[in-house]
């Protein structure tokens, strides 16, 4: 039984409709995961492209580094970018290669552009606008800095909800970040707990041209409907757009899914093209090999071993592609198969849960304690959150034993004393393998805030080579070290208890956090 026609008018504009499961197509290995080529662009690439990065430290490095060595582009696109002097740092650098790019040239070739949320980018008197206008001033014509406004918050609505709750509405989540031909995929925001103490996730995909020009044509294009940062810290919009909050809604929002649908369908069938150029190279290599130069071999390069597939969730624009092939990994994934999940808000949408316990896949779920959730100790009612999230833990836990899944479906706790837990993702294990084939990685959480607010973006890497997957392994394995498992105990401690007003709150505000 296959979900894809269940699935496929989730899409708009309509998918390709496949004419058979997904999993009978190419039914060996990685290539069985060759379906999602028919919804987005297939990056074929070379696994010894790919450098799975393990710790704040790490990720924070290594962006300054690349900002350092950039020539032609920058693109990061994040939800906001912090006040401390760890971004400033990063703010330097850019300002350093800015500078060194108009040296000896009357026409500097490189260009920063920035994608921020507005709501969250504009909180308090020092924010990321801020942050950033020195650029703008001293730079203006290779800076651009764009501020996403979700459409859903207009009218009464912008007027009457306070800073800090405004952002629950809807935000731009995706989080890239681009170097000439360089990309880093990531959970984790431009913000000083990022680059210290909070545990995400980070690839970094090398010299991958294609997947760099797709990702930068996706921030464009996003940015493109999005508020413009001017010199003086005023916003407006680029001339001939829709206003987010001021214009028709639904106007705006067709703009949006054609911008954005324009990128995914150019890439895909510039994709589909190289790869038949390349096939038919191939193939007349093969048939004529006494006709190929001494170095012809030497220039091809490498067969991919590894596929890189963009997902894409922007419900507020009708784009639902990473929900579909989740939701389609999820259903499809065979009994034997394990599935490691991890979000550090663990607050699945109830399709998302319903697979969960629905289908035969093993699961072992990474969520935060509550000491290591982003919201532990915060102010006011978020001060509340994490014991939202440990009686939705609690709710889901019930349901498992109450169906007697608990040795199929497991649940862990992630603690660490003095971080905190941002990490989301899953690895795909096939049955009798005990090294992941697959894996998802970048911004989404599985909730419902990733399924119908927020937009989202991560990647699906599918590969076949064996070093790789001992990368991912071990990345896996590194974040599980860190968790204990929930059993009926966890929730007697006295930290677990949940006073009634949250357990009466919770369904009412789920869909929010």
């Amino acid at each position: 039984r296959s979900s894809w026609l269940l699935l496929a008018p989730l899409l708009t504009p309509p998918a390709p409709v496949l004419t058979a499961p997904p999993c009978s197509l190419c039914p060996e290995g990685a290539h069985r995961f060759q379906w999602i080529g028919n919804l987005v662009p297939e990056f074929g690439i070379s696994s010894s492209h790919v450098k799975v990065l393990s710790s704040p430290a790490e990720f924070y490095e290594l962006l300054k580094v690349q900002i350092k060595a950039a020539k032609q582009r920058v693109v990061m696109a994040s939800l906001y970018l912090g006040t401390g002097l760890l971004e400033q740092e990063l703010v330097d650098c850019l300002e350093e290669t800015l500078e060194r790019s108009l040296q000896g040239s009357a026409a500097p070739s490189l260009r920063v552009s920035i994608l921020l949320d507005y709501t969250r980018g504009s909180r308090g008197r020092r924010n990321s606008r801020t942050m950033l206008l020195p650029l703008l001033q001293r730079f203006p014509g290779q800076v651009r800095v764009s501020l996403f406004h979700t459409p859903n918050l207009r009218g009464l609505l912008r007027l009457l909800i306070p800073e800090r709750f405004n952002e629950t509405i809807g935000l731009q989540h995706i989080k890239v970040y681009l170097f000439d031909d360089d990309v880093i995929l990531s959970g984790a925001n431009l913000s000083d707990l990022y680059f210290t103490n909070r545990q995400d996730r980070y690839v970094l995909l090398q010299d991958s041209p294609e997947i760099a020009d797709f990702f930068s044509e996706l921030v464009g294009a996003i940015g493109d409907v999005s508020l413009q940062l001017q010199q003086d810290d005023t916003v407006h919009m680029m001339e001939g757009m829709v206003h987010p909050y001021q214009g028709d809604k639904v106007a705006y929002c067709e703009t949006a899914n054609r911008r954005v649908m324009e990128v995914i369908n150019s890439a895909r069938t510039r994709q589909e093209l190289l790869h038949a150029e390349t096939f038919h190279s191939s193939q007349q290599g093969r048939s004529s090999p006494s006709q190929q130069g001494p170095q012809a071999s030497g220039d091809l390069k490498p067969e991919p071993d590894t596929w890189i597939y963009p997902l894409i969730q922007m419900k507020p624009f009708g784009i639902q592609i990473d929900e579909m092939v989740t939701e389609t990994l999820l259903t499809e994934a065979e009994r034997g198969a394990r599935i490691f999940l991890t979000t550090g808000y663990f607050n699945l949408t109830q399709a998302y849960m319903d697979l969960v316990l629905g289908t035969r896949a093993e699961y072992r779920i990474l969520l935060a304690s509550p000491e290591v959730n982003g919201f532990f100790g915060a102010k006011g009612v978020a001060g509340a959150i994490p014991s939202a999230y440990v009686h939705i833990e609690r709710q889901f836990y019930s349901e498992v034993c109450g169906l007697r899944q608990q040795e199929r479906v497991q649940l862990q706790e992630y603690s660490r004393a003095g971080w905190t837990f941002h990490a989301k993702g899953l690895w795909l294990y096939l049955a009798g393998s005990s090294l992941p084939c697959l894996t998802l990685i970048g911004s989404p959480n599985f909730g419902y805030r990733s399924v119908h607010r927020d937009l989202e973006a991560q990647v699906a890497i599918v590969t076949e080579s064996r070093a790789l997957q001992q990368q991912l392994h071990q990345e896996q394995e590194q974040l599980y070290l860190c968790s204990g498992v929930v059993s009926s105990s966890t929730f007697e401690q006295p930290n677990r208890y949940v006073k009634l007003w949250v357990k009466l709150v919770t369904p009412l505000i789920k869909n929010f956090f």
